[in-house]
């Protein structure tokens, strides 16, 4: 395929992925009350409205999350139909069992972030108030904060099977990802005091968990590395191929 034939075939999974979204978007927003209700149905505190839209906007956020929940799963079909001809059978097989878990560690780290993360922070920031101050929160301040707490967690919930992924194609493997673990914890530090409040205790309780997202997609790569090296020495001992070490495979070669 020439580039405009490229290009055409990603117009039209973009425009499948973006139809899926409106379809889920409309789904949610029929039920969004009750998918409200369930956020606040813990909740000791009543939430104000300042105007007559901000529920409304409120609506849309909560819509829009559980649509881009679900158009996960068929956003990384697209790609994978997209990129599906460049890939061996094997590689093909192997990516497309990724698929469902990206959907499930999506909704993980949602549920890790507000059944877990959201209720220290929330707390421990209501604490401080003591009795000295009236709490009183609107309606689109208190889902902001909460989204801004959960989704980053929903996000890097992904970053294991991601590494694994471009692990299994050839792209990175565990001993670059070790050398750039310094760099990759400064980028987490200031991820973490971007969508935290600016309290020491509030960003260790989401840093830790995302060290440990960290490590444990080294771990996760380096799994999915020794197999790829065993199944590409073991082909090569079938085709006769001599030019393979513990550590490295020509590529060339094994194709």
């Amino acid at each position: 395929m020439n580039l405009v034939d490229h290009l055409d075939e990603l117009r039209n999974r973009i425009i499948v992925t973006a139809v899926a979204f409106i379809v889920f978007f409309i789904a949610a927003f029929i039920f969004v009350q009750d998918i409200y209700n369930f956020f606040v149905r813990n909740l000791e505190i009543k939430l104000s409205v300042l105007s007559p839209t901000e529920i409304v906007w409120v609506y849309f956020q909560l819509a829009g999350v559980v649509a881009i929940a679900f158009t996960i799963p068929i956003l990384a079909w697209q790609l994978w139909l997209f990129i599906k001809p460049a890939l061996k059978p094997f590689e093909r097989k192997v990516t497309l069992s990724y698929i469902p878990a990206l959907f499930i560690l999506f909704i993980a780290g949602l549920c890790f972030g507000y059944f877990f993360i959201f209720p220290i922070v929330f707390d421990f920031l209501l604490s401080l108030s003591a009795d000295n101050f009236q709490t009183m929160f609107t309606t689109e301040k208190y889902f902001q904060f909460l989204l801004k707490i959960t989704l980053p967690f929903a996000v890097l919930f992904e970053l294991p099977v991601v590494v694994m992924f471009l692990t299994s194609l050839g792209i990175i493997d565990p001993q670059k990802l070790s050398k750039i673990r310094k760099y990759a914890y400064f980028v987490l530090v200031i991820i973490s005091a971007v969508v935290t409040p600016p309290d020491f205790l509030t960003q260790t309780l989401v840093m830790i968990p995302m060290f440990i997202l960290y490590e444990a997609s080294i771990s996760m790569s380096r799994i999915i590395y020794r197999k790829k090296l065993k199944k590409e020495k073991k082909l090569a001992e079938e085709y006769g191929l001599t030019n393979i070490n513990d550590d490295t495979t020509d590529e060339t070669n094994v194709k």
